[in-house]
């Protein structure tokens, strides 16, 4: 009973997802949310009460692993090898979290007057945290927040440039990983 209650969940924030890109998360109501999963709207609330529920479901179940990232960073050796793990790893779980990290861009107004704007920029913090030496100079600090963005834009906007997927995202990791060494070193 608990797994096809999970799978439920799952299901209302998948679709929730693709409506809230379909048309944006203002635009989008949990009776449609309902509509195209064929449930009834008291259904949905059994599991979700509001459409920010099911958001904050989303980001957390998405972020989960950022989370993860994070705390397994701060148990890490401050190394080179440790900042390069950081964004190997961070890479996987942008790729994982693409869906929501595409609703996000599209609907910041909306985003931001919501509750989990504020912690994704608690957690964007906390990774340039692992990255950045304390006492580093400006160059370098800009170094380890460009190369979390360049992720993000490899993540996000390699799509619209030619060429395989896998080598488009090896090549955005040998650049953050190339800032990043260039920001350990003090060049």
């Amino acid at each position: 009973m608990a797994q096809a209650r999970g799978n439920t969940r799952q299901r209302i924030q998948d679709v929730a997802l693709e409506l809230f890109a379909e048309q944006g998360y203002e635009k989008t109501s949990l009776r449609e949310i309902a509509e195209r999963l064929d449930v009834t709207k008291a259904a949905l609330y059994y599991h979700f009460k509001t459409k920010e529920d099911i958001l904050v479901g989303i980001f957390e179940d998405l972020t989960r692993p950022m989370d993860e990232l994070i705390e397994w960073g701060r148990e890490q050796p401050s190394t080179l090898e440790t900042k390069r793990e950081v964004l190997r790893r961070y890479q996987v779980a942008l790729l994982a979290a693409a869906p929501l990290f595409r609703f996000m861009q599209e609907n910041q107004a909306a985003v931001s007057k919501l509750s989990v704007g504020l912690t994704f920029k608690e957690r964007m913090l906390a990774l340039n945290d692992l990255l950045q030496e304390p006492g580093s100079v400006m160059t370098d600090k800009v170094r380890c927040v460009s190369a979390i963005f360049t992720l993000h834009a490899g993540t996000f906007f390699m799509n619209n440039v030619e060429g395989d997927p896998e080598e488009k995202q090896e090549a955005v990791l040998e650049v953050a990983l190339d800032l990043i060494e260039q920001a350990q070193s003090g060049r």
